[in-house]
């Protein structure tokens, strides 16, 4: 294990959501990207994006913020100037494009609704691939569905991993005076070979822990495995939270208490009572990491 791989992890374990037992991190990402795809309410998409980010700096420090502004500004643009360009639906005309259909105010929200709820998701989804390691999905699925769970941990870890294979495999080779600097050609060849590379290493790698597992038994009926997750006293207070709060918001919409709609014309709820109450329960949902990672910061500097 690398320097910046022993660095994640010491951050990962510093935080006390990700410490929790893995079912309460299974059922808390079920309920807040469910939701988050859900809902296009502006209140709602508004506390599941900043949630998401929250939670994102949490695990992964400051950087986190501009690593997600870094894609998730160009899909906001981009997708709040695709939608009118194919979408002229909306009451409200702003102008007529040279095509001659019509520029709509709701088509352009819609846009930046649907851009939103995206980069909502993906940030919430980046949050999930820290937090359930490979162990965590094995504990969860190995049982129930042995090779579904392997494969599953096996993706997880595939991504960060295969990047910083390419890295180290384009440094080796850099070293090695191999890399072609210049023309676009020559720079092109030199990034196929290093995927090549990289990419026997994954294929091979993946051989070799199926054969792994296999001749440890894996999968086989009977089969018992040890297990670091142990369901705590707080484990159980946090599952109530989370399930009394999910479940309230989720009732909620499902009554279109939060509703909203952007065709033909922006018309909605939330604004009652019952509105303010659904969205309170899903502030507390998604500030829950962020609550848990900001007390054990203050009762681990008061130890001190």
């Amino acid at each position: 294990m690398n320097n910046r791989q022993e660095k994640q992890v010491k951050k990962i374990r510093r935080d006390a959501f990700a410490d929790s037992h893995p079912i309460v991190n299974l059922i808390y990402f079920i309920f807040v990207i469910g939701f988050a795809m859900m809902s296009l309410h502006p209140v709602s998409l508004g506390i599941a994006f900043l949630g998401a980010v929250s939670y994102s700096i949490c695990l992964n420090g400051r950087r986190a913020l501009y690593q997600n502004l870094r894609y998730m500004l160009p899909v906001v643009i981009l997708t709040a100037l695709i939608n009118p360009a194919f979408s002229h639906q909306g009451v409200t005309i702003l102008r007529y494009l040279p095509s001659g259909n019509p520029l709509t105010l709701e088509s352009i929200l819609y846009g930046i609704a649907a851009a939103v709820m995206l980069v909502t998701v993906l940030c919430w989804f980046s949050s999930f691939n820290r937090i359930m390691t490979s162990d965590k999905m094995i504990y969860l699925f190995g049982r129930l569905a042995p090779y579904l769970s392997i494969v599953l941990s096996m993706t997880l870890k595939f991504l960060p991993e295969f990047t910083a294979r390419i890295r180290q495999v384009y440094q080796a080779q850099k070293a090695a005076g191999c890399v072609m600097p210049g023309k676009y050609f020559k720079r092109l060849r030199t990034g196929m070979r290093v995927i090549s590379s990289a990419a026997t290493w994954a294929l091979e790698r993946a051989v070799i822990t199926g054969d792994s597992m296999k001749s440890r038994g894996y999968g086989l009926k009977g089969r018992t495995a040890y297990s670091l997750f142990h369901f705590r006293k707080s484990d159980g207070c946090c599952l109530v939270v989370i399930l009394a709060a999910g479940s309230f918001v989720a009732a909620g919409m499902i009554r279109g208490v939060i509703d909203w709609q952007y065709y033909p014309d922006i018309t909605g709820n939330g604004s009652g009572g019952m509105g303010i109450a659904v969205f309170a329960g899903y502030l507390l949902l998604v500030s829950l990491p962020c609550v848990m990672h900001l007390y054990q910061a203050i009762w681990e500097r008061k130890k001190r």
